[in-house]
C-alpha cells in the first residue's frame, strides 16, 4: 500500500507543479462540449435530456484519452520509467498508484466539464449529482484501469498518440454501454438502472484484475 500511495503522491505533486495535463484535458473537454453544442440543431428540454448522456461521455472519453496518453509520456524523461520498473515492489502496486492518479486527475476534469455541459445544454445535473458521481466514478475506474495498462504499452511505440486510442476504444464498449445507460436513467427518472450498474461493476472488476496481473509483464517489455 505504501508503494501505491508513493506513486499516487508523486504523480499528483508532479501534475500540480506542471499542470499541463489537467489544463490540456479540461480545455479539450470544454471545446468538445462547445462544438457539440453549436453543431446540434435547436432542441427542446426533453431532447436535450435524451442526447445528454451520450454527449457527456463523448467529452469524458476524449479527455481521458488525452490524459492517459500523457500519463506515461512524462515517465520517459530522465528514464523515470526504468526507475519505476526497478522499484523493489510488486509491479501491480505500481499500476494501482498510476491508475489512482489518473482517476483523480480525470475526476477533477470531469467535474468541471459537467458544470460547463449543464450550462451549455441547459440540463439540470444538480438534482442527480450524487447518482451521477457514482456512475462517473464507476465508468472512470474502468477507463483508467485498462487505459493505464495500454498507456504503458503504447508509450514506447513510435505512434503512441494513435496506438492508444486504437487499442483502448474497442475495450471501452462495455464501460460506455453501462455508463451511458445509467446516466440516461438518472436524467430520465432520477434513479439508477441496476443492470447498467451491474455491467459497470463486472467490467471494472475484470479490467482491474487483468490489468493488475498483466502490468508486470508490460513493464518488463
Amino acid at each position: 500500500m505504501s508503494v501505491v500511495l508513493a506513486v499516487l503522491w508523486k504523480d499528483l505533486v508532479t501534475e500540480w507543479r506542471r499542470r499541463d495535463r489537467v489544463v490540456a484535458m479540461a480545455v479539450f473537454a470544454f471545446l468538445v462540449v462547445l462544438v457539440l453544442h453549436f453543431a446540434l440543431p435547436a432542441r427542446d428540454a426533453d431532447e436535450a435530456r435524451r442526447l445528454a448522456p451520450g454527449l457527456l461521455w463523448v467529452a469524458y472519453v476524449f479527455a481521458g484519452l488525452l490524459g492517459l496518453d500523457r500519463a506515461f509520456a512524462i515517465e520517459l524523461e530522465n528514464e523515470a520509467l526504468s526507475g519505476l520498473a526497478l522499484a523493489p515492489a510488486d509491479r501491480g502496486w505500481l499500476f494501482l498508484g498510476k491508475a489512482a492518479a489518473n482517476f483523480v486527475i480525470l475526476g477533477a476534469v470531469q467535474a468541471a466539464t459537467a458544470v460547463v455541459f449543464a450550462l451549455a445544454f441547459g440540463v439540470e445535473l444538480a438534482p442527480v449529482a450524487g447518482g451521477l458521481a457514482l456512475v462517473v466514478a464507476l465508468g472512470s475506474f474502468g477507463l483508467c484501469a485498462v487505459g493505464t495498462l495500454f498507456g504503458a504499452i503504447a508509450v514506447r511505440t513510435r505512434y503512441r498518440e494513435v496506438m492508444l486510442p486504437l487499442l483502448l476504444l474497442p475495450l471501452l464498449v462495455p464501460v460506455l454501454l453501462g455508463a451511458v445507460s445509467a446516466t440516461a436513467g438518472l436524467l430520465e427518472t432520477g434513479t439508477l438502472r441496476w443492470p447498467s450498474i451491474q455491467l459497470l461493476l463486472v467490467t471494472d472488476a475484470v479490467f482491474g484484475i487483468v490489468s493488475f496481473l498483466s502490468f508486470e509483464y508490460v513493464l518488463d517489455e
